[in-house]
């Protein structure tokens, strides 16, 4: 299945998404802004992080994909065109599909920040954010705490 997105295209490859390095499996994070530069620059540091990447301009090519259920963990634009980044969540939310996510905005805003925090997002940062609080922030979303287990 290949779907045209923007001005480029991606195609599904099955190798992409989930590869063994030293057996340990490499975690594949969804990055959907409609900022291209935004997209590389994380991509970029991801890669540099040891992690992959697969990039989507919007929530409705994130949703096209057919990889819906490919990626460990989600980085979500908050303000994007057609459909925003807590309206991704709320979709995913819907048909049984949640991910963890990792919002980031420029448009700061206490009330979205609380909604999206209330509704399950890992973090909310606000751009520019450094790479150390993404990176830490990703970190959180693909090992939370376990619960019921007692801490010394």
């Amino acid at each position: 299945m290949n779907a045209t997105f923007a001005m480029y295209q991606f195609e599904p490859r099955a190798d992409l998404f989930k590869t063994v390095k030293d057996q340990k499996v490499v975690a594949l994070i969804g990055v959907v802004d409609d900022d291209e530069s935004v997209r590389e620059s994380i991509s970029s540091l991801l890669r540099s992080a040891g992690y992959q990447s697969v990039l989507f301009p919007s929530a409705e090519a994130f949703l096209a994909s057919g990889v819906v259920e490919q990626p460990d963990c989600l980085v979500l634009d908050v303000k994007m065109t057609g459909l925003s980044g807590l309206e991704l969540q709320q979709r995913l939310f819907e048909v049984k599909r949640p991910k963890p996510i990792v919002f980031v905005t420029g448009h700061a805003d206490d009330e979205v920040r609380d909604k999206a925090l209330k509704q399950g997002a890992v973090a909310f940062l606000n751009k520019p954010f450094s790479d150390e609080d993404l990176l830490g922030a990703i970190n959180s979303a693909l090992h939370p705490p376990r619960q019921g287990i007692d801490r010394i």
